[in-house]
């Protein structure tokens, strides 16, 4: 049947929900607002646009792998308060859209996330919920739950040819880490991979190797290093072999094989891997830090 559009407006002025949402609400309550207004709370959409505006700066990180280690994927889900984050509905809400990115979310291309592959993720039917999209049960635990709830960001890495991936996940489920190598697979290898994705959460490296700092980044620590040197009356002629020696330690602070192993100080994350694992990727999330 035809809606007209004073009547999406006034159900969407009553609930906050979005206008295609009431439309379809409408289509099914032949027109009735009233009606369509219940269907919509049935689905938790009222009560979860009602929240909508609230703060999120609680929840969890997960992290999912497939059993042959070939992808694996972060999601971070997000609540009003760590009561909430412990709650047992939301912790199964968590390991539900863990399963769910990892079934159906997209790849991510490099190593951030993509709020794009987001939005398909959250449209997605996800299975067990009666064909229904993964914002619908969400909106489903809002109303049970009593708190804002939302889906903040995921990845997904799919290994390439020879690769697999590692996760680590630290207590609390604040930071987690999700990396990606190629090398000697095994029981050490995957040990060893497990080892580097702790180090990447305790350390926090910005980049893989020295080679992927762009342009623009060294030429803004070079202009750092430099007026620095300049201010504290170093002479000229001293300047630049004092920038290469801070460019060498941002290095050795900045890059995940330059860094002191978390384990073994004595040794560079790069000299532990050896020739055994060559790290390709790695993401690491740190719980509302996208807020």
């Amino acid at each position: 049947m035809e809606i007209n559009a004073s009547a999406v407006k006034q159900l969407r002025d009553k609930t906050g929900v979005g206008m295609m949402q009431c439309k379809s609400a409408l289509v099914e309550a032949n027109g009735d607002v009233a009606e369509a207004e219940k269907i919509l709370r049935k689905k938790g959409l009222a009560a979860a646009a009602s929240k909508a505006g609230r703060a999120t700066g609680e929840g969890v990180i997960a992290a999912r792998m497939s059993g042959d280690a070939s992808r694996g994927i972060l999601v971070e889900v997000n609540c009003e308060t760590d009561f909430a984050a412990r709650n047992q509905d939301f912790q199964l809400l968590v390991g539900q859209v863990a399963a769910h990115a990892l079934a159906v979310g997209a790849p991510t291309a490099a190593s951030d996330p993509d709020a794009g592959a987001l939005g398909a993720l959250l449209d997605a039917p996800i299975d067990g919920g009666g064909g229904r999209p993964l914002r619908e049960v969400v909106a489903s635990a809002v109303a049970k739950i009593g708190e804002n709830i939302q889906v903040g960001r995921f990845v997904r890495f799919d290994a390439t040819q020879g690769g697999f991936v590692s996760s680590y996940v630290h207590t609390g489920s604040k930071i987690a880490v999700l990396v990606e190598a190629t090398g000697a697979r095994g029981a050490a290898g995957e040990a060893l991979l497990r080892d580097v994705a702790m180090h990447i959460a305790a350390a926090s490296p910005r980049f893989v190797r020295r080679e992927e700092v762009s342009a623009k980044v060294l030429e803004d620590e070079k202009e750092i290093a430099r007026d620095q040197a300049l201010k504290s009356g170093k002479p000229a002629q001293v300047v630049e072999k004092i920038v290469q020696g801070r460019m060498e330690k941002f290095f050795g602070e900045a890059c995940l094989l330059e860094q002191p192993f978390v384990k073994d100080p004595d040794t560079t994350v790069g000299k532990l891997l050896g020739s055994a694992l060559e790290v390709q990727r790695f993401v690491r999330f740190v719980l509302g830090e996208s807020a």
